[in-house]
């Protein structure tokens, strides 16, 4: 049987040490009039503005874009930037593995980016079927916006993001693969000007959103102590054990 006194021990610790869990862990609230929000909307703002102005059918930029590159580069076809998209993913975790250390551990730093790429592949796939804008070499309507753009810059952002604080070049290295993404896109005629700018800014977004919302508690220890409940049996007597750690 389980004495009496260990029974009390128990109770009162549970009482006094409830359980830890917290609801919305992936998630946390933020204030829309926070300078931190003004700063991860003002650029992608921007951008996706400037999209839906070029997109628009008084706007001549797209169609002169598109002259100017079938008259130089016809035939320019180029893959790269389908493995571009995905790079500053691989140097993110590829600097960390080498041991420089970015903004977040590995479980913080993983749930922020797999946040950003839900938001993205949601954004950009809902989109391309509300606008179905046609595209310019095949006009299949999925068009607007650009998901290599977004998928491109939403990734230059988690890295500028990781590891822009040691240096600005992480950053300038960052988006200078994403713009060469967007371009390459427009250079091979699959995008329009309009479906790259609104691209980097979903992209830009999404990733910003991601960082602005995580609540930073995945792989943490909890701080204000830890509970061990051992039982054990002498042959005779049951016996509860516990021992709490204060740190």
């Amino acid at each position: 049987m389980v004495s009496g006194f260990a029974l009390d021990e128990m109770t009162r610790e549970l009482k006094s040490d409830p359980p830890t869990f917290q609801k919305n862990l992936f998630i946390r609230n933020i204030s829309l009039k926070s300078v931190a929000f003004r700063r991860a909307v003002i650029a992608p703002v921007l951008f996706t503005a400037a999209g839906l102005f070029t997109l628009d059918d008084d706007n001549d930029d797209n169609y002169e874009i598109q002259e100017e590159r079938n008259r130089y580069i016809p035939h320019f076809r180029r893959h790269a930037d389908d493995y571009l998209q995905h790079s500053p993913i691989m140097i993110v975790y590829g600097l960390n593995w080498l041991g420089v250390k970015g903004k977040n551990d590995f479980a913080n730093r993983t749930a922020i980016l797999i946040k950003s790429e839900m938001m993205v592949g949601i954004l950009t796939f809902s989109l391309k079927r509300i606008t179905a804008v046609p595209r310019p070499d095949t006009k299949e309507l999925t068009s607007f916006p650009s998901g290599h753009t977004a998928q491109a810059f939403a990734t230059a952002t988690f890295m500028a993001r990781e590891y822009g604080h040691k240096s600005i070049w992480y950053s300038i290295g960052a988006y200078t693969i994403a713009t060469g993404v967007g371009t390459m896109r427009v250079m091979n005629n699959r995008h329009w000007l309009s479906d790259v700018l609104a691209g980097a800014g979903i992209g830009i977004l999404t990733t910003n959103l991601a960082y602005l919302t995580h609540q930073y508690r995945w792989g943490k220890k909890n701080k204000g102590g830890q509970t061990s409940v051992m039982p054990s049996y002498d042959g005779q007597t049951g016996m509860v054990n516990i021992i709490h750690r204060i740190n």
